[in-house]
């Protein structure tokens, strides 16, 4: 088991940065893909940006490339995700997740934080 607790939500303006944070425990990660996926009301849970737990290795959904930057701290087992030139269209919870693959089915999840990018 893997457990995955965000932080670091909020509001912010548009524009604005924000970054989130994931603290992982138990199982060590280093097996798999972790990273965020967010959701609206409505919607599907739709991949954000992952990382390879071993290479750190980044990918990113085309809506946050450039603007979004995920990166790890193997030693303290911590997935981050700066979110910058915040645009409404963030508004999300956001899900740090952990996974067999990058941007699909993944097997672990947090409990969420809510993003607000007001314009």
């Amino acid at each position: 088991q893997v457990q995955l607790v965000e932080s670091g939500g909020g509001l912010v303006q548009a524009g604005g940065s924000l970054r989130l944070s994931c603290a992982a425990s138990g199982r060590t990660p280093s097996a798999f893909y972790t990273g965020w996926f967010r959701q609206t009301p409505g919607k599907e849970r739709e991949f954000v940006a992952g990382i390879a737990w071993t290479t750190g290795s980044p990918y990113y959904a085309d809506s946050v490339e450039g603007r979004f930057t995920i990166s790890r701290d193997s030693a303290k087992n911590m997935v981050y995700l700066q979110m910058n030139s915040l645009k409404p269209e963030d508004t999300a919870v956001y899900y740090c997740e952990a996974g067999r693959f990058v941007d699909r089915l993944p097997d672990y999840w947090g409990q969420g934080t809510q993003v607000t990018v007001s314009s």
